[in-house]
């Protein structure tokens, strides 16, 4: 099979599990198997497209949800770590072949907490279908059923493999106890793409530089595992070298979960191993390609994960663009290829990062060459000393820690300096513009090379740069940023807070251009609107706040009953207590 049939077989496969069409399975399968016997390419395409739509929707079919019931005495098997969301603990579980969404509050939430996946829990609970609004959302991660847990009676470790992966976690969580919480937890994002103990803050930062892709299990990561493993695998026969090279990225998947990259990276790297084992070698596009391919064949719904598609894009972009780049970029080699990859990923990123999460951060290019050089040592050096720190524990782990601390500090220090840009974001408009200009660039590179460079270049940097170059200054009105915010703008801004979730507000903000906020009014003055308060002023300009009587926010003032002239904007408190009653009009403009 060629390169080009072999990305035509992934599309094929993706459009068809994305299709999830009623085919019968035997016919379609039997064809596929006549198409590798007869070799005939363009068969086996059409086939494997059959195939993946019958399997996607016998895939839907089968989360179905069920009736509610309550379960006494019922042991589950944890199919995730847990996590806390919004005062809950949040995990799922596989009761009776269905993969369930369960929360805990309390007493089985404590007994849940440090648990991990793979290990076994008897509960007592209330299994229920899903509601409407989430139903989708929860089956494409294969789950039909939510539960509410009410106790927690007893627990085992699960099986062997589940034993060791859970016991090396702990290790290396247990090692990095000296670091400081939010670099402790952006090393297991590293190294295992565990992202749960992440603070609002740090993660918005990554977010706005476009660096949360090194916080996610990736290829490099099976590499460094398998030359960890190399001295070991050298002793084998090619046939159990082969065999125990699998054997590793297996472990190396379950170790980090199978998320979708990691199901992408594991199969490229099982692929290669296999390729070399049969004296085979092929590219890295095709290898990229039949893992994709073999990866929705056996889970269809991936094609709606945007990890996968990131994942994906991010790969092909830096296959297909990197080497060009590398080549027509001036400058040290070394730069060149560092630009070039960067924004080869970026390219493969955009189709799905814009239409998502509505833009593309300028700052991402800067930020991933400052940060990227030092993510392979962050990720080798947190994962061999991290266990070794957690072996030997203190005060040696401190020590190994070092070189772990600069390297996190250098990175987190990258993404708070690029999220601070006043370089916005790139919208489909921007990267049309900037592809046309390519576009014209091309041909008439044909005709008038030394112009037509230049030219090129730098209508490409003003269609990026676009974002920074017009801001965002026009008023805005009842703007919603996050949900349980309002946001007004005309001459100063001001910010209603209710309930507003953090990260969205953060990421509202952001999106909104707004870099400064002169009033913040706080319905409540509760705990949860008060660290919300302590969040914004962590990452914006913050003037006044206005809160109720008997608020918990710090620095908050109560206003008296009347107006409070901001810019072009009037806020008219109507009462302080119980809660603050306020109303955002138009008002003077000086």
């Amino acid at each position: 099979m060629s390169d080009r049939a072999a990305v035509a077989l992934a599309l094929a496969v993706c459009a068809g599990a994305w299709w999830s069409g009623d085919v019968p399975l035997v016919p379609a399968a039997l064809g596929m198997a006549v198409a590798l016997l007869v070799r005939r390419p363009m068969l086996l395409v059409a086939g494997a497209a059959l195939v993946a739509a019958g399997l996607g929707h016998r895939a839907w079919d089968g989360l179905t949800p069920p009736a509610p019931a309550d379960l006494v005495g019922q042991e589950v098997v944890l199919l995730s770590d847990p996590a806390d969301v919004g005062g809950a603990l949040r995990l799922d579980v596989g009761v009776g072949g269905r993969r369930v969404e369960a929360w805990a509050r309390g007493a089985p939430a404590a007994a849940l907490r440090s648990r991990l996946a793979g290990e076994r829990v008897v509960v007592e609970g209330r299994l229920r279908p899903p509601p409407p609004d989430r139903r989708r959302w929860l089956a494409l991660r294969h789950v039909s059923a939510r539960m509410n847990v009410d106790e927690v009676t007893a627990w085992r470790r699960g099986s062997l493999a589940t034993r060791v992966a859970n016991g090396l976690r702990r290790t290396l969580v247990q090692g990095a106890a000296t670091l400081e919480r939010d670099r402790r937890a952006l090393l297991t994002g590293f190294v295992l793409g565990d992202d749960r103990d992440q603070s609002t803050a740090v993660a918005d930062d990554f977010k706005a530089a476009g660096l949360t892709h090194l916080l996610a299990v990736s290829g490099q990561n099976v590499a460094f595992v398998l030359v960890l493993c190399r001295p070991a695998l050298r002793r084998l026969g090619l046939a159990g070298r082969w065999a125990a090279s699998l054997a590793v990225i297996s472990f190396f998947g379950l170790l980090t979960r199978w998320e979708p990259s990691v199901l992408r990276a594991s199969a490229m790297a099982a692929l290669a191993v296999t390729a070399v084992g049969l004296g085979r070698p092929t590219s890295r596009g095709r290898l990229l390609a039949l893992a994709v391919a073999a990866v929705v064949l056996l889970d269809p719904l991936l094609v709606h994960s945007v990890g996968f598609r990131l994942s994906v894009g991010a790969s092909a972009g830096i296959l297909v663009l990197a080497t060009p780049l590398a080549r027509r970029l001036p400058g040290p080699r070394w730069l060149a290829e560092a630009v070039a990859v960067t924004l080869g990923a970026q390219v493969g990123v955009a189709p799905v990062l814009v239409p998502v999460f509505g833009g593309l951060p300028v700052a991402s290019v800067p930020a991933n060459l400052l940060a990227v050089p030092a993510a392979g040592p962050l990720m080798a050096w947190g994962l061999t000393a991290g266990l070794a720190a957690g072996v030997v524990g203190p005060p040696a782990d401190a020590v190994l820690h070092l070189p772990t601390s600069w390297l996190l500090a250098w990175v987190a220090g990258v993404a708070r300096w690029a999220a601070t840009l006043p370089l916005g974001q790139l919208g489909l408009a921007h990267l049309g513009a900037a592809g046309a200009i390519v576009a014209v660039a091309a041909v008439g590179a044909r005709w008038r090379r030394r112009v037509a460079l230049p030219v090129g270049v730098a209508g490409v940097t003003l269609a990026v740069l676009a974002p920074a170059l017009l801001p965002s200054t026009g008023a805005l009105s009842a703007a919603t940023p996050a949900a349980g915010a309002r946001l007004w703008r005309e001459g100063g801004v001001v910010l209603v807070l209710d309930d507003a979730d953090g990260a969205r507000l953060l990421e509202g903000l952001r999106r909104h251009a707004v870099r400064r906020l002169d009033v913040v009014v706080v319905t409540r003055g509760t705990k949860a609107q008060a660290a919300t308060v302590a969040l914004l002023r962590s990452r914006v300009d913050v003037g006044a706040v206005l809160a109720p009587r008997g608020h918990l926010i710090r620095g908050a003032l109560v206003p008296a009953e009347g107006t409070v002239d901001v810019g072009g904007l009037r806020v008219v408190v109507a009462a302080t207590e119980p809660a603050l009653q306020a109303e955002v009009q138009a008002g003077p403009t000086s």
